[in-house]
C-alpha cells in the first residue's frame, strides 16, 4: 500500500491534493481529519535537551537513522 500524507490549507470549504507523477492509481481512499497542534511533553523536551549536550562525533545522518529503523523495524 501507497499512502501520501500532506497538510493541506483549507480555502473556503475546497482542498486541492496534487499526486506525484509515479502515484499510479484509478481510485483513493480520502480521509480528512482536522489538524490537532503538536507540543512537546516536558519529558520531550527533556530527553531533546540531553541530547543537545552529546558530543557531536557520535552523530549520525538523519537519512541513515530513518534507514537504521526501517531495517531493524523491517518497515
Amino acid at each position: 500500500m501507497e499512502a501520501i500524507r500532506q497538510y493541506l490549507k483549507v480555502k473556503g470549504r475546497t482542498l486541492e491534493v496534487v499526486l506525484p507523477d509515479d502515484f499510479i492509481a484509478d481510485e483513493v481512499e480520502v480521509i480528512v481529519l482536522a489538524k490537532d497542534g503538536f507540543e512537546l511533553t516536558e519529558e520531550m523536551k527533556a530527553t531533546l535537551n540531553e541530547r543537545l549536550n552529546e558530543p557531536a562525533e557520535g552523530y549520525i545522518t538523519s537519512e541513515d537513522s530513518l534507514n537504521r529503523l526501517k531495517k531493524r523495524n523491517g518497515l
